[in-house]
């Protein structure tokens, strides 16, 4: 969906908030992946941390993109936002799922264990 909504961004934007918007969108699942595969939870819950903020980032760069008229608004439409949203609920409910399996604990609550 996002390499075919940035197919029409201008020529001169090819190297700039298109290829920020596409790597954005690739980074999402690359880092699920590569953390999966790192052989330690810790590892996989700070890469779906990254994972996240791409998340985060591809949405900024949309609306970016949005107010700077190259993705008119029935382009980008609530589809792909809501995509993104569902996207950081199913990442942040593995980190969830994988601290309960794995006993890793929040930041700070440690601290508030001591406390």
């Amino acid at each position: 969906m996002i390499y075919k909504l940035t197919k029409d961004f201008p020529r001169e934007e090819i190297y700039g908030i298109t290829s920020q918007i596409r790597r954005a969108a690739v980074s999402i699942p690359s880092n699920i992946a590569e953390g999966s595969q790192r052989g330690s939870d810790r590892d996989f819950d700070y890469f779906l941390r990254i994972s996240k903020g791409s998340s985060a980032e591809l949405e900024t760069q949309l609306l970016i993109a949005n107010r700077l008229n190259y993705i008119k608004d029935h382009k980008l439409s609530t589809k792909i936002l809501d995509l993104l949203i569902e996207v950081r609920k199913m990442t942040s409910g593995l980190r969830i799922a994988l601290r309960k399996d794995s006993k890793l604990q929040a930041p700070g609550s440690r601290l508030q264990a001591l406390g």
